[in-house]
């Protein structure tokens, strides 16, 4: 069974595919510089198809096709998916402790559903970014006394924050947000006493090295289209230059004769 999916990510053909269209609209004039160049910078900052519909909708052969995809899974399509993330069981690790010290959870580990931790003059990393789930609801209970605990998630799971803190705190910046469809709720618990709790949400190093290839590929296309566009208005420049020239030595060559023919009368009037 197939379905239309505006939401399926468009690939650099497609942009490159609708940036040649609106080349086309601009020469033939259906699109002022102003417009062509707000159309292309949506262009390349396009994702999916459904954000390069409507930058042609109205220009001829201007409808960007949206590909009919197969509903079914592919081997592979869902890697690292939430539902394949959450795998049930016990947890790979359930506790840790910091006295005058550190300790760290991150890499390829199991969550389980309720982690303890304590640190007395000392820190721990609590690193979900890159961690299976041993459940859809997993809690991290922390106990901070003059210490630290820093909790990393990942983008798209919501985090719940109820820890107290007396002269000390927990971080709630990251409480409340709205996860992802079928991505595991954390629940961040416990007591901070002359120390606290820090969640922050940062990406995986997969994830930040997508971004700045991303970025990299925007940029080079921008400046790819800045040298065309740099190119096309020297040599319209140029044709410009050329055609004012031409005329004004037509404008030249036409007073010219018209001296030399008044020359030429009023010798024939002292003749005469």
């Amino acid at each position: 069974m197939s379905e239309e999916a505006p939401e399926l990510r468009a690939s650099d053909a497609d942009r490159e595919q609708v940036a040649e269209i609106l080349r086309d609209a601009l020469a033939e004039g259906r699109l002022d510089m102003e417009e062509f160049e707000e159309r292309l910078d949506a262009t390349y900052k396009a994702r999916t198809y459904g954000d390069l519909a409507p930058i042609t909708r109205d220009l001829p052969v201007g409808a960007v096709a949206v590909p009919k995809v197969d509903m079914v899974k592919k081997p592979g399509a869902a890697a690292g998916s939430w539902s394949e993330r959450i795998v049930g069981g016990e947890g790979s690790s359930t506790w840790g402790v910091a006295v005058l010290s550190g300790f760290q959870r991150k890499g390829r580990w199991t969550v389980p559903r309720r982690f303890n931790c304590f640190a007395f003059w000392g820190g721990g990393e609590i690193d979900l970014r890159e961690a299976n789930f041993a459940d859809g609801v997993v809690e991290i209970n922390c106990v901070a006394i003059m210490g630290g605990v820093e909790v990393v998630v990942p983008p798209g799971v919501e985090v719940e924050v109820r820890g107290i803190g007396i002269m000390g705190g927990f971080d709630h910046r990251e409480d409340g947000a709205p996860g992802d469809p079928g991505a595991p709720r954390v629940i961040v618990t416990g007591f901070a006493f002359w120390g606290g709790v820090g969640v922050e949400r940062k990406l995986t190093r997969t994830q930040k090295q997508e971004l700045r290839e991303e970025r990299r590929r925007e940029r080079l296309e921008r400046r790819e289209e800045r040298r065309e566009l740099r190119s096309s208005a020297r040599d319209e420049s140029y044709e410009g230059h050329r055609r004012m020239l031409e005329e004004h030595r037509d404008l030249w060559r036409h007073g010219h004769d018209e001296r030399g023919a008044r020359r030429e009368k009023a010798r024939e009037w002292d003749d005469d």
